[in-house]
Formats: C-alpha cells, sequence, structure tokens
C-alpha cells in the first residue's frame, strides 16, 4: 500500500475528515463477526490505501484480496465486497460467487457499494441468482484527502460519462461529496460555476441544502469562504499540454497512482532487474514538498545544490574537529539523504526522458499549436506522426490540442485525418473518433476560433518566464499560463463579472450565487475585491476557496494553483477538489474504444 500522507499542515481539518471515512470502513468490518475476507474492487484499493493502513485491516480480522475473474482464495466463510457501482464489477461478482457454489462451498456474502448502490448493479445480481445470497449495504466514501491541499472524489470516467454516454450520475456524488464537507466545516456562501456540469452541480448543492438543510445559526464566519466549480470541458487545452513541474512530469512519465509511483528498481539504484520498487510522493516527504510544484529545470539545480552541500559537510566533518552541536546537526542532515537519493535516482531518470529529441520536437509543437502560430506547419506535423504511426495516445493528445484551439478542423483537413488515423491503427478505433466527437474534442469547424481572443484577453503566453524565480504561473509550462487557473484566479478574487464577455467564448454555461444563512451574506463580494472583508476565520487564519474540477485537474494545474495561494493579495488559501487527476495521455485514453 502507498504511503499515507501527513495532513498535519492542511489548511482544512482533513485529518477529521480521513478519520471519519476509516470509521465507515472499519464499522463494516466490526459489524461481521469473525475473519472475513475483504475482497476490494482494485482502482478502490489504491483509494482505500491513502485512509487505512493493511495492519488495520488484519486486526479487524479481514484478509484483503483485489476483485478479478479468478477464484477466491480463502478458508474464510465469510466474504465481503467493497466495491464501486460499476457493471462490470458485478460481474466479477457473480463470477467468484458461481465458483464456489459449483464446489459446494457455503459462505456468507457482503456486498458494500461505494459511495452509494445503483438499481442497474443489483438488477445483474438478481438476474444471476445470486442477489438473494448476500447482505446488501453501502460505505459512503464520497471523498478522498490525498494530500494536505489536495481532495479527490475517485471518479476516474466522469469526463467521459457525462459528455459521451449522457451519464450523469457523478454530478450527484459531487454534489453530495461538497454538502458533506458543509455539514463539517459550515455553509459555503459564494458559488462560483463555469461549464454545464459544474451549473448542475451547482444547482444540485442548492436544492440540498434546501432539503437537508446545514445549519447556520451559530457560525459567524464559515471556513470556506467561496466555492468555485469549473468543467475540464472548458479548458481542454491545458491538460492536452506537456507539464513541467517536477510532479507533473513525475505523472507524464510514470504515472502516479494515490501518491506513489512504481518503477524499476534499477532507476532507484536496486540491483535486481525486473523488479519493481514503489516510491512514495506526498507532503510526508519535506523534499518532494520543497520541490513538488518546481519547473523540472529548476529541481535538477536544487537537488545538485543540496547534493553539493553535503559533500562539503562530509569533508569539513572528516578535515576538522567539531563540536557536539556540530556533530548533531551533520547527523540530522545525514537523515536527509535517503531522500535525496530518492529524488536525485528519478530526476535522472527524467533527464533521460526530457533530453530526447522526440520530447523536445514534441514541446515546441504544442507551443506553436497553442500561440496559434502556423496551421500548416501543425497540420503536417500530426499528419507525419500518423504515417510513422507513433503511440495512438500521442497523436490524440496533440490532435485534440490542435482541434480545441481551431474550434475545430476545416472539413478538407477534418476528413482527410481521420481517414488516415482509421489506415493507420484500424478501423475498430471508429468507435474512438466517434467518442472523441461527441466529446467536442475532435470536429468540424463551423466558425472562426476565439482562441487568439481568449489567450490575448487573458495574457495566457508569457514571454521570457523566469522558471527559477516566477513571478506568474505560466512558469508551470515554461510559458504558457493554464487557461483553467487564470479563470479561478479572476473568480476567487473579483467573481465572474469582470470577464463575463470570455465565459461566453468559452464552453458552457456560467453562474454566481449568494448562499443565504449568514446575517452578512448580503455583502460577500458585492463589489471587486469584498472578498477581503471576509477572509479571515475565528483563529486569524485566512479563510479558504474551494476549487472544484469535474472531469480531472493536472498537477501542473494544482501547482499553479497553490503559487496563485501563496501570492501576496490573495484572499484566500486554495484547496483543490477533483474528480481525479489526469494528464494529456489519461485523459485521452478514457474515449479509446476498440469496435468488436
Amino acid at each position: 500500500m502507498a504511503q499515507i500522507p501527513s495532513l498535519d499542515n492542511a489548511p482544512l481539518n482533513l485529518s477529521a475528515l480521513r478519520d471519519q471515512s476509516r470509521k465507515e470502513i472499519l464499522n463494516i468490518l466490526k459489524n461481521i463477526r469473525g475473519n472475513k475476507c475483504l475482497v476490494v474492487d482494485p482502482k478502490l484499493g489504491g483509494s482505500l490505501s491513502l485512509i487505512v493502513q493493511t495492519s488495520l485491516l488484519k486486526e479487524h480480522g479481514a484478509e484483503v484480496r483485489h476483485l478479478n475473474a479468478d477464484p477466491i482464495q480463502t478458508d474464510c466463510t465469510k466474504v465481503v465486497y467493497l466495491v464501486r457501482s460499476q457493471l462490470d464489477l458485478m460481474k466479477l461478482i457473480c463470477l467468484q460467487i458461481h465458483n464456489d457454489t459449483s464446489k459446494g462451498l457455503q459462505r456468507e456474502y457482503y456486498v458494500y457499494f461505494v459511495p452509494r448502490r445503483a438499481v442497474a448493479c443489483e438488477k445483474i445480481l438478481e438476474e444471476e441468482k445470486v442477489h438473494h445470497m448476500m447482505t446488501i449495504g453501502e460505505c459512503p466514501l464520497y471523498v478522498i484527502p490525498c494530500d494536505e491541499d489536495v481532495l479527490s472524489f475517485e471518479l476516474d470516467l466522469a469526463y467521459k460519462e457525462c459528455l459521451v454516454d449522457g451519464d450523469t450520475t457523478s454530478l450527484w456524488h459531487i454534489a453530495k461529496a461538497i454538502h458533506k464537507l458543509e455539514f463539517s466545516f459550515g455553509l459555503i456562501p459564494n458559488v462560483r460555476a463555469k461549464g454545464k456540469s459544474s451549473v448542475r452541480v451547482a444547482d444540485i448543492l442548492g436544492r440540498m441544502q434546501v432539503e437537508e438543510p446545514v445549519n447556520t445559526s451559530d457560525m459567524v464566519v464559515p471556513e470556506i469562504n467561496t466555492l468555485i466549480l469549473i468543467d475540464r470541458e472548458v479548458d481542454m487545452v491545458t491538460p492536452m499540454c506537456t507539464q513541467l513541474t517536477y510532479e507533473g512530469l513525475l505523472d507524464e512519465v510514470l504515472r502516479i497512482n494515490n501518491g506513489a509511483v512504481e518503477v524499476d528498481a534499477s532507476i532507484m539504484g536496486g540491483q535486481q532487474d525486473g523488479k519493481k520498487a514503489k516510491v512514495p510522493l506526498n507532503s510526508s516527504d519535506k523534499l518532494f514538498k520543497e520541490i513538488r510544484d518546481l519547473n523540472f529545470e529548476v529541481v535538477v539545480q536544487v537537488l545538485r545544490q543540496k547534493a553539493t552541500s553535503m559533500k562539503q559537510d562530509y569533508t569539513d566533518m572528516t578535515t576538522t574537529s567539531q563540536t557536539v552541536s556540530e556533530l548533531k546537526d551533520f547527523v540530522r542532515k545525514l537523515n536527509s539523504l535517503p531522500e535525496i537519493t530518492r529524488h536525485i535516482n528519478l530526476a535522472q531518470h527524467l533527464s533521460t526522458y526530457t533530453s530526447k529529441p522526440s520530447f523536445l520536437a514534441r514541446l515546441d509543437m504544442e507551443h506553436t499549436i497553442v500561440e496559434a502560430d502556423s496551421f500548416d506547419i501543425c497540420f503536417e506535423y500530426i499528419e507525419e506522426m500518423i504515417h510513422k504511426q507513433e503511440p495512438l495516445l500521442n497523436v490524440l493528445r496533440l490532435l485534440i490540442l490542435f482541434s480545441v484551439t481551431n474550434s475545430g478542423l476545416p472539413k478538407r483537413n477534418f476528413d482527410y485525418l481521420r481517414r488516415e488515423l482509421l489506415h493507420s491503427y484500424g478501423f475498430e478505433h471508429m468507435a474512438t473518433l466517434c467518442n472523441l466527437e461527441k466529446a467536442g474534442l475532435l470536429k468540424k469547424q463551423e466558425y472562426k476560433s476565439n482562441w487568439q481572443i481568449i489567450k490575448n484577453d487573458l495574457q495566457l503566453i508569457v514571454e521570457d518566464t523566469d522558471t527559477a524565480n516566477p513571478k506568474d504561473i505560466a512558469y508551470v509550462f515554461s510559458g504558457y499560463a493554464p487557461l483553467s487557473v487564470r479563470l479561478i484566479d479572476k473568480a476567487i478574487r473579483y467573481g465572474w463579472r469582470p470577464i463575463e464577455q470570455i465565459l461566453k467564448l468559452l464552453p458552457g454555461p456560467h453562474s454566481e450565487t449568494k448562499r443565504s444563512g449568514f446575517a452578512s451574506s448580503a455583502s460577500f463580494d458585492s463589489l471587486p475585491g469584498a472578498a477581503y472583508n471576509t477572509n479571515k476565520v475565528g483563529d486569524g487564519r485566512r479563510s479558504l476557496a474551494l476549487v472544484v474540477f469535474i472531469g480531472g485537474v493536472t498537477y501542473a494545474e494544482i501547482s499553479a494553483l497553490r503559487f496563485l495561494s501563496s501570492q501576496e493579495g490573495m484572499p484566500h488559501e486554495i484547496i483543490v477538489a477533483s474528480t481525479n487527476v489526469v494528464n494529456g495521455h489519461t485523459l485521452a485514453e478514457t474515449f479509446v474504444e476498440k469496435l468488436g
């Protein structure tokens, strides 16, 4: 299991949130007496590792297994399934129970849905004639604290489900998660939403407050002053660009899962080839916390300085006499040696990737597309990628970026690229292209692109970006400021009104709501800058802005928001919540589907 991140310095009391989630899981185990086999949906297993240690589950009499198509290997007579409400998972459960009955095994079965049960899932259990054999319940884990300032709703497919499948169940889950947070931290007085899904979540949240009100009578100033909801669809440019922060690049190259990366042991200095090493990446690692949000160019310099300093300390130690106090300082520095070694190894691996001509050429092409410099050059580059049969996700990622910044492609170019893609990668990918068209990520151009206006008005391209001493969020992409974060910055400081004309050029409606329940709520943000009057909570800390991404957030955007949060004049400290953490590859991957 991944290392559980420390939440000691969290701006919100996330420890209480994690304790509550842990209690929900342990209560299920306590209520089922004796030894039991806890069979966990693999995706959920990663989330579980951020809440409760395996040793604690064992203390409660649970053997832990991951759900798959194989028979359950256990001597336990009680089997507890902890699963998301997904139809394919129901089929696996049925397969395992049928296997047990065919062998004459008599067991008690319990199915707990996370976060809530679904009629369609129970229908499958009934059709497979196993429903009567099990006890069914719910485990309401709506939100998982991933780190001190990051929450996840663990809804990996929300973007595709909403845009392609027309399934908006995830939006109710998001609203429910926020409403549950409000019961712990107070009613959020200001709600600003941009995008079809976000506006809908804001509406559902309003209805939930009517049906099950959060009591505000005892509260003077709420901890969370402002909620910003934003659809991933509003800004599909940012995730399609290659992230250049240390954490973002680690995700691009190695894919971070539940606060850890899995790499070959040889990368980390191990001797055994083929063995895997799991490297935790969260704020419990003080060095990682210091460098995670820096541009990768700067990280290499920082690690070099730390290693040089350590070497110098060692030289001084061996050549001159030391006082006890100096010895103590040296030993304390030695304790950080494993962290330095770990990140030097990871940085060295990333460097071999970022120094490749193919990586640099791709980065250059991304900047050309975003700056809207030359349609023909970009088109030819993508065409060449297809003809060389470069990995499909690499092609789709750049093609989506190209299409989004041009509001689609002229019919001739669109038809040609579509035909070439199917010839190169197989006609079974017709479904993939249909999914991308439904989501509006690959389409025929119907009107002139607004990208130039949006780019210029929001100053998304920043020349001569100083990555070592950044003055602007553009450092996370070495010159491009994430559109999403520019919008969030404006929304937190002034509300939507000053940028309404820009918002109209972006996908989906927008809304701004002031919610009743506070004596002073009518005056909140009534004028630009008015939020400064209500930016302190009871103990003098800044109140919070909760930024929610529906459809995924990238690590680069999280870094940019942390940078914003640290700036002088920012009225609120920012915490980020998202359906999941994405990069261009993982996002494009959700749309890939083969016919047959």
